[in-house]
């Protein structure tokens, strides 16, 4: 059997290059990228996604939907780490350990949309609850995160390490008009029944994610208790090569979360905190922005879509 054809579409951003760099040395199978004079040019690009097996596509949104209405060979297939499917119903999930089955249907898939980084923390810490009841569906969730500003693409990384990165602030809050295009994501795919709160901040460290959700514990189900929320945690990821839930053990003698202890890996770590007399929780994920946050997610994609071949 022949090695698969895979075609990086957009390998010069900061997924891109994250994604070329964990498959270049790969023997299983055959990487191609077009040439700087090829990357805007529309004929090179139609003719590159069509002549491989699976594109990865690392482009805008409005490029991603052109390059896949290029398409015209039914075999090839797409992971599309943009934005522009990510709430498509015909397009599958790219977040295998979401539910049980999605590493199945994404090694099945013709069309597989990449997470986005933020809501693969999100997701990975809700749904599971929600799913079993301990989460009302109407909860209104608040999340708040901090990602290093290679989450802000080439633009974060130029600002930061650039001849202006002098100028660049230590730590900036956005997303103030409370209109993120992560949160229909969110909504969606955890199984909210209304659109979370979500207020996204960048920290002036190259990459890493710490992602955290307040909950009152009075709101929750009966006898959703901090120790619980822990229990459907670590049930759902026992058998996760990829997410690891903390021990209750180990997360009483944490005293802070470190954005960056992942980076480098597609590894995530989910951890709850609680205080019964208080009444609260702290739902927490941390991972590598541009590992299970982007290029990490997309290679573990590749390799069931590969196996499945």
């Amino acid at each position: 059997m022949s090695s698969p054809v895979v075609f990086i579409d957009g390998d010069q951003g900061t997924t891109g290059l994250q994604i070329h760099e964990r498959l270049r040395n790969r023997t299983d199978l055959r990487l191609v990228t077009l040439a700087a004079a090829d990357r805007k040019d529309p004929r090179s690009r139609a003719e590159a996604i069509n002549a491989c097996d699976i594109a990865i596509l690392c482009l805008p949104d409005d490029a991603a939907r052109q390059a896949v209405a290029s398409i015209v060979n039914p075999a090839v297939r797409v992971i599309d780490a943009s934005s522009a499917h990510r709430t498509h119903g015909e397009w599958t999930y790219g977040f295998p350990e979401m539910a049980p089955g999605q590493a199945e249907r994404i090694a099945n898939a013709r069309r597989v949309t990449n997470p986005g980084c933020y809501p693969t923390g999100a997701i990975g810490l809700l749904r599971p609850l929600l799913q079993a009841g301990l989460i009302p569906g109407d909860y209104p969730i608040s999340i708040h995160a901090v990602s290093g500003y290679s989450g802000q693409g080439r633009a974060g990384v130029e600002a930061h390490e650039g001849q202006r990165a002098v100028t660049a602030p230590l730590f900036q809050l956005y997303g103030l008009e409370l209109a993120h295009k992560h949160a229909p994501e969110i909504q969606q795919h955890a199984g909210l029944a209304q659109r979370p709160i979500f207020v996204p901040a960048i920290g002036a460290f190259r990459q890493g994610i710490v992602l955290t959700v307040p909950l009152e514990l009075r709101l929750l189900a009966p006898g959703a208790d901090g120790a619980a929320l822990h229990a459907c945690l670590t049930g759902h990821y026992a058998e996760a090569a990829h997410v690891r839930v903390l021990p209750l053990y180990e997360s009483r003698l944490v005293k802070h979360l470190d954005p960056q202890v992942l980076n480098g890996t597609n590894d995530m770590h989910l951890s709850v905190f609680f205080n019964e007399e208080h009444g609260h929780a702290l739902l927490a994920a941390v991972f590598d922005n541009l590992g299970k946050g982007a290029a990490g997610a997309a290679v573990q994609n590749l390799d069931l879509m590969i196996a499945q071949k």
